[in-house]
Formats: C-alpha cells, structure tokens, sequence
C-alpha cells in the first residue's frame, strides 16, 4: 500500500493534488455561484493557444500561458459588462477563439508541436517538478490569504452585486483580480489535470460541498475536504490501476456526486 511512496514522481504529484485541493474547490465555490462555471472551461481551453505560442516563441509554455490566461480572464470580464444576461455566448466566442489559435499555431510549427501537447490536453500529475509544487503551494498560500481579507466583499459581490456597488466595493476591480486568480490557477493546474479536465477538478469538488452543507462557511470546508479526498484517492487509485490520473480523479469526483445528490434525495424522501 505504501510502496507508491517510494517514488519521487508519486510524493510530488501527491503533494501537488494536496496543494491544488487548497485553491481549486474556494475558486469553484464563487465560479458556481457566480454562475461561471463555464469560465474554468474557457480559460483552459484559451491556455492552449498560451502553450501554442510557447512552441512558436521558443518559450517555456508555463509562461507564455500564464500571459494568455490572465489577459482572457481580463477580457471575460470585459465581455460580462457587454453579454451581462447572455454571458455563454461570450465564452463559447473565447474558447472557439482559443482553440482556433492553438490549431492554426500548431499546425505552422510542425515538428515541435508533438512536444508534450497531450500532456497539456489531458495532465500529468505524476510528471510533476518540485518547482511546480512549490508553485502551486505558493499560489495556495496566496489564495487563502486572499479569502481572509476579502471574504465578506466577495460573499456580497458574489450574492448581490447591485447592493456590492452601493456600499461602495470595487466591484469590477475585485471581479478581475477574482478573474485574473483563477486564470492563474487554471495555468498552474494545466500540466497536472490537463485542459480537458481542469474545469471538472475545480466544479465538482464545489458542487458536491453545496449538496452538503448547510451555510456557507461549511460548503467552502467541506469543498477543500472532498477536493482532497478525491485528488488523492484518484492518484492512488491511478497508480494501482496503470490508469491516466486526471481521469481516475474526474471520474471520482463525478461517483461522489451521484452518490451524495442520490443519498440526498433518499433523505429527503
């Protein structure tokens, strides 16, 4: 049972999903409140045209995506202000957009395309560097600190915005830095759970906590506690099984759903 810790490969990629179980679960709370869900799904799909770009460039593509999330997760909040009551139709235009990109790149730079381009696809927890976790600790650190300062700003903004605006919170500022957070989160997580999957990582663990607690505080808990649970028992499950570990983790995730939303409904019953 404790052989896989053994391995350097296995201690950093548990250490990544513990760090990832800190972050990705309090962004998928305020995504799906703020009825953003989809936003998690664009801005993984834009950061393929930042790893295209990193191949074009010659760059390192953690970089190059970094800059091409972040300046998305601005222009999403750009495109809210203008589709505010059809905002799906916005991010189809950006993902579209996105995935365009990354094609017409990566057709143009031929041989250096088969790179790692189904690690950025689908994730590799298990390739994961040291410096990569110290990353993604750092950026859990970041938003932790963040939900202590600014949780009561963000709860209203995030339940009223009109009445945010009024008690005179920076609304729009506190929507971009709340943007710009999760598009760099979104980048860090890419190389572990993949542009196919992130989004799953990030909503499930939050719609599962909303099934189960009863205030808001709880649901935040209880998302960190199933997004550590279900991380963890994937990646386990992934290296007994010779599985991809981003899938074994989504399809957890997803078991854990129907099973409390079916519990849930037997209780109600």
């Amino acid at each position: 049972m404790f052989e896989l810790f053994q391995y350097d490969f296995m201690r950093n990629a548990l250490l990544a999903a513990t760090a990832i179980s800190i972050f990705s679960p309090l962004l998928g709370v305020f995504l799906v409140l703020r009825r953003q869900s989809l936003m998690s799904d664009t801005l993984s799909h834009v950061s393929l045209a930042g790893v295209a770009f990193g191949v074009l460039l010659s760059w390192n593509p953690t970089i190059t995506t970094l800059i091409t999330v972040v300046i998305a997760a601005v222009f999403l909040e750009y495109l809210r202000t203008i589709y505010h009551n059809y905002m799906e139709i916005a991010t189809a235009i950006l993902m579209s957009a996105g995935l365009a990109i990354a094609l017409l790149i990566l057709n143009s730079s031929k041989g250096a395309t088969s790179v790692s381009l189904e690690q950025y696809l689908f994730g590799s927890i298990i390739t994961i560097s040291l410096s990569q976790v110290i990353m993604l600790f750092v950026l859990a650190a970041v938003v932790l600190l963040g939900f202590i300062l600014f949780l009561r700003p963000l709860y209203v903004m995030t339940f009223d915005e009109d009445t945010a605006f009024v008690d005179g919170l920076p609304v729009r500022w506190i929507s971009i830095a709340f943007n710009i957070v999760t598009g760099i989160a979104i980048a860090l997580m890419i190389p572990a759970a993949g542009a196919l999957l992130v989004s799953a990582i990030m909503v499930l663990p939050a719609s599962i906590a909303m099934r189960l607690g009863k205030s808001f505080k709880a649901v935040l808990f209880i998302s960190v506690i199933v997004s550590f649970i279900g991380l963890n028992a994937g990646l386990i499950a992934s290296y007994y099984m010779d599985a991809p570990a981003s899938a074994a983790i989504t399809l957890i995730f997803i078991v854990l759903f129907l099973v409390t939303s079916s519990l849930k409904r037997l209780i109600r019953g």
